[in-house]
């Protein structure tokens, strides 16, 4: 910059940075590019941008890329472009035939359970977005862990780190890649066969953006995402906008005597209704002597529950049934079994 340039590039806050150190002179600048101007504002980099166009002339061409036009890109145009033009080059291919897009319901605490049993039995290259770095990162310490070839991309890492990231991708010495959004974008691999959304994207223009990594180059390619029961409104949501079906699919079964590589636990979280409650049968009912009060009562001493965590009791002949709130899930099945009435012992199943 010193020689002298035509054209400068740069983060936000590194551009920001040069201005301070007057290293950078933006006063006869006559073209300023925003590129992945929606991304920008997501990251929070408009006040470093409102920062270097006041370092500009007033009189310029400005250009804003996006993906996508969010309201925030439309009121940054308004708000520093005189009578601006929207063009739309192309548009994202929302018909994506070479794609098969399924969801699984499954909870929080059974998502690296479900991707593993992708993983062991599909054995595909593929694309995991998860929607945080810190989520990116543990993902990445628990399959490796497991022995799974993995790597992850995410804004904290260094370009040269990311690079490598993309090589060591490209060229087979590892199968799975584990990236947020913003680290994804322009991704340019065709060889990638499933694209696995660990943590379901709030909007169907990320949903399209993440799935159209896979099916490319004439090649099929399957989408996957994990869905808790509190994001099931989504799928039906994506499929009324973009008029595709995404078919729900079951976490593939293994062969009989093959033994899992993540134990599944039970999700009280998914399986509970709005209120937090899950349904248990106790086999104990009327012909053991017991009513909703005595039952109840036999529930908060044997099993260290709250009477405010019991719901509705449905009391029937030999067996009964009880809503206890979520957070009590494992003392119902742990601890309330250790107990006995009159020699009997307790038995209680989770219903789902």
């Amino acid at each position: 910059m010193e020689k002298g340039t035509d054209i400068v590039t740069g983060t936000p806050g590194r551009v920001r940075d040069m201005i301070d150190r007057r290293a950078l002179n933006l006063a006869d600048i006559r073209i300023l590019v925003l590129d992945e101007a929606d991304r920008m504002l997501d990251m929070g980099f408009i006040e470093d941008i409102e920062y270097i166009m006041k370092a500009m002339p007033p009189e310029r061409q400005m250009l804003l890329f996006s993906a996508t036009m969010p309201e925030g890109v439309k009121r940054l145009a308004y708000d520093y472009m005189p009578k601006p033009k929207e063009i739309l080059v192309s548009r994202d291919e929302v018909v994506l035939d070479l794609t098969k897009q399924y969801y699984i319901s499954v909870g929080r605490r059974n998502k690296t359970w479900a991707l593993c049993r992708i993983l062991d039995i599909d054995k595909p290259k593929a694309i995991i977005f998860c929607q945080t770095k810190r989520m990116v990162d543990i993902l990445e310490e628990r399959l490796t862990g497991l022995k799974y070839k993995v790597e992850a991309i995410h804004g904290d890492l260094p370009q040269s780190r990311r690079e490598k990231v993309i090589r060591d991708l490209k060229e087979g010495r590892i199968d799975l890649l584990i990236a947020t959004d913003v680290a994804a974008r322009g991704l340019d691999i065709d060889d990638i066969e499933y694209v696995i959304n660990y943590d379901m994207p709030d909007d169907v223009d990320t949903y399209i953006h993440r799935i159209g990594r896979t099916g490319r180059a004439g090649k099929e390619g399957v989408a996957v995402s994990f869905v808790t029961s509190n994001e099931e409104y989504l799928i039906r949501e994506f499929e009324a906008r973009t008029a595709m079906e995404i078919t729900k699919r079951d976490v593939p079964d293994k062969d009989e005597g093959e033994r899992d590589t993540v134990r599944k636990v039970v999700d009280y979280d998914q399986l509970s209704d709005p209120f937090g409650m899950v349904k248990f049968e106790i086999n104990l009912g009327k012909n053991d002597g017991y009513g909703k009060v005595m039952l109840a009562d036999f529930i908060i001493r044997n099993a260290r529950i709250r009477d405010a965590a019991i719901g509705k009791i449905e009391v029937g002949e030999d067996s009964s049934v009880v809503e206890v709130h979520r957070d009590f899930g494992n003392r119902m099945t742990m601890d309330l079994p250790k107990s006995k009435h009159k020699g009997k012992r307790i038995a209680v199943e989770v219903l789902h």
